[in-house]
């Protein structure tokens, strides 16, 4: 405490207000299998939509029950953490192929001729007008008319942008804007030469491009010139000859002097596309499912509806493309994105690259060739183009030109790539589902990865899962490490049941005591940590739109979370209040009174769930599979005591390094009493009592620096046992005296 010593007043602010925090008793773990979604990680889950929307639909194809119980406990909670296993699933993939868009130089317009007869007849041009249409990579034309640009002559020069006549063409081209079917590639990003650049790439995509002379007055006649008296007439050339078609000249330009038509040169130039990233000179943008599955595959069903995912390219200005995901059919997401790192846009940052930059919920991807040795391929693969018209010195011209043995001699000095614009399904994802050793071996999961794996996932106080199952799983090895893992963390109670079609009650008691005749258990379970639930019960699946006997946990849970929502956690989640089951419609084996008798007593530990005519399916037990007679021999009590401990540990920890001295003992004991008074009126609790003195912290204890508190709880106990005794008396008897 400072220590104040000049006149004035000081305000001191202390918080000794501590309190119990509330505790959500209602969060259940579940781990299984799914067709998408992320692989060994506890993911919370807080609505049947966001369930399918993460991990896919239920189907029968995948092994256990996992998600059809998630659905099924949605119901009445509100928050499941779902870890899905994997034995080494495959991402769906797909790969956007990258090509190159058709392209024409266009060079200096001057006003002139070279000299001779016929140079005052021409001396008056004014320029120059390029008509232009452009396809798409199907053949789709777009415009409907061929779009038409005026540009004026300037200085003599080699290039355009080396006078005002660049800027004149770029302003009325444009090429910025995401609507722009043109682009004008200026000087400054091409080493001093100019171009028309369409937005498509691939070898579909033309563009089709006549140049006329612009005059100030009538055009005379050409008849009069003398031989080699040719006017210095505006250009324009395909950068990649080998594609152009008609009357273009690889490597020049075509004059096509004279009236009518005053065309000096007309050209068809093609885009083309690298081959597959698979062979040699390949390259192209590989994208994967951001998770393995089959749930990320494209496919339609039946009905018309389309599941999984695809990849929609829209081409726009420049060396941009809008990038669309579609889920199940429907437009998910967007991005604009290029291949260039000058906008900021380059499609590896704007999407993903991994699971660690997620950008979109789908996809990953990442640029990739098979040619090892190219270094400019290579540099492309793990960086992004300078520009646009970046060059591929790998690939050599023939590669670019697309045709072997070529003659053209002049060197490819742009590229202009670009992703092909399409539509791409993802194919070949597995759902990482393998043998039922493999399968049981990724449910148990390594404690000791980082992060944990399977099960172990849901070792994480942060989660505060309540309850825990893997539905439609049965082997022992499987079942047992849930049920120490959930004795190791004192934090879940968990949930097994019996297999399907184990057989009657005799055969469920013999299983839960290691006794299974077909060795499908060896060992008995034993544990207040655990429950076992049986039979399984009949529900019809709406995925699947047929009846299916479900794992009797889902249900068994599923009423848990019923039960915290009408009652209080520490009722027991049985009986016709808080066990009866809406949705089942049929139990596996019908249970009468002998058999439920043999399972819940004698040391038998097995919870009926019974299919009652006039009050119908219901869970008629709440035994933990404990055999000690003690108080935690009740799923009540083992639930009230997860929630206590979890309300003394998240409300004592601000004791730690605090002095051990009867203050602090009497502040741990302010706050642990109001809470445990409260579960006591709420009916949890017959009488509890809070020790934390001079007798609980001897002097031995505080000198090794421990502060103990003791806590004695009186449970309350459920009646499970009704008897109601009935006495007959004569008629002399005064009833009121007995």
């Amino acid at each position: 405490m400072p220590a104040y010593v000049s006149p004035g007043v000081y305000v001191i602010e202390k918080d000794i207000s501590e309190y119990a925090p509330t505790i959500n008793s209602s969060i259940i773990g579940l781990v299984g299998f799914a067709g998408k979604g992320p692989t060994n990680k506890a993911t919370l889950i807080t609505s049947p939509q966001r369930l399918v929307d993460t991990f896919g639909l239920p189907s029968e194809g995948l092994p256990g029950q996992a998600l059809e119980g998630a659905i099924e406990v949605l119901e009445t909670t509100n928050q499941v953490y779902f870890v899905r296993a994997d034995t080494g699933g495959l991402d769906a993939s797909t790969v956007v192929p990258v090509g190159c868009c058709p392209a024409v130089e266009v060079s200096n317009v001057s006003a002139g001729i070279t000299g001779g007869k016929g140079t005052a007849h021409l001396e008056d041009a004014s320029g120059m007008r390029l008509r232009v249409q452009v396809y798409d990579q199907d053949g789709n034309k777009q415009y409907d008319n061929p779009q038409v640009f005026d540009i004026p002559s300037g200085t003599v020069a080699s290039s355009l942008g080396a006078s005002a006549q660049g800027v004149a063409l770029k302003s009325k081209i444009g090429g910025d804007l995401a609507s722009d079917k043109l682009s004008v590639v200026l000087a400054d990003d091409t080493g001093g030469k100019h171009y028309l650049v369409a937005p498509f790439a691939g070898s579909g995509a033309y563009m089709s491009v006549s140049s006329y002379h612009l005059k100030s007055g009538e055009w005379p006649g050409l008849e009069n010139q003398g031989a080699g008296e040719q006017p210095d007439l505006p250009k324009a050339r395909f950068l990649k000859p080998a594609f152009i078609q008609g009357k273009g000249t690889p490597g020049g330009e075509e004059h096509m002097g004279g009236p009518p038509s005053y065309t000096l040169s007309s050209l068809s130039v093609y885009g083309m596309q690298f081959t597959s990233p698979e062979n040699a000179s390949g390259l192209g943008y590989v994208v994967q499912s951001l998770h393995p599955g089959e749930g990320y595959i494209l496919s339609t069903l039946a009905d018309g509806s389309k599941v999984g995912n695809s990849v929609e390219v829209d081409p726009i200005g420049n060396e941009n493309v809008r990038i669309t995901i579609n889920d199940d059919g429907v437009a998910n997401e967007q991005f604009t994105a290029a291949l260039t790192d000058h906008k900021g846009i380059f499609v590896e940052e704007v999407i993903n690259i991994g699971e660690t930059n997620t950008k979109s919920k789908f996809i990953k991807g990442f640029l990739a060739s098979g040619d090892g040795t190219s270094t400019a391929l290579t540099t492309f693969n793990t960086s992004k183009l300078q520009r646009f018209d970046s060059m591929f010195t790998g690939l050599g011209v023939a590669n670019l030109h697309g045709a072997s043995g070529s003659t053209e001699s002049v060197a490819v000095s742009s590229g202009f790539v670009k992703l092909v614009g399409g539509s791409y399904g993802l194919v070949s994802g597995t759902n990482g589902t393998g043998t039922t050793a493999a399968n049981n071996t990724a449910l148990i999961g390594d404690a000791t990865a980082e992060p944990k794996t399977g099960m172990q996932a849901l070792d994480d106080d942060l989660l505060n899962i309540s309850m825990a199952a893997t539905p439609g799983f049965y082997d022992q090895n499987v079942q047992n490490n849930l049920v120490t893992l959930a004795e190791k963390t004192q934090n879940f109670l968990a949930l097994v049941s019996p297999p399907q079609g184990i057989g009657n009650a005799q055969k469920a008691i013999e299983w839960s005591n290691g006794q299974d005749a077909n060795g499908n258990r060896t060992a008995a379970i034993n544990s207040s940590y655990a429950a076992i639930y049986y039979p399984h019960v009949k529900v019809f699946s709406v995925f699947d739109g047929k009846d299916r006997f479900y794992d009797p946990t889902i249900y068994a849970a599923r009423q848990m979370a019923y039960t915290d929502n009408v009652s209080e956690t520490w009722f027991a989640p049985a009986g016709f209040v808080r066990g009866k089951l809406s949705k089942p419609t049929e139990v596996e084996v019908k249970l009468n009174q002998g058999d439920r008798d043999a399972m819940y007593s004698g040391g038998n530990v097995v919870n009926p769930i019974v299919n009652f005519p006039q009050q119908g399916i219901t869970i008629f037990g709440q035994r933990t599979s404990q055999r000690d007679p003690t108080a935690l021999d009740r799923v009540n009590v083992r639930r009230l005591m997860i929630l206590i401990r979890k309300q003394i540990l998240a409300s004592t920890r601000r004791f730690v390094f605090e002095p051990n001295d009867i203050m602090t003992w009497q502040r741990i004991t302010n706050v642990l009493n109001p809470m445990l008074d409260d579960i006591k009126v709420r009916r949890g609790l017959k009488e509890f009592r809070v020790v934390c003195d001079e007798t609980t912290n001897t002097a031995i204890r505080q000198d090794r620096n421990e502060l103990w508190c003791k806590v004695l709880l009186k449970p309350t106990k459920t009646a499970e046992i009704l008897i109601f005794e009935l006495n007959l008396t004569n008629q002399s008897a005064k009833l009121g005296s007995l």
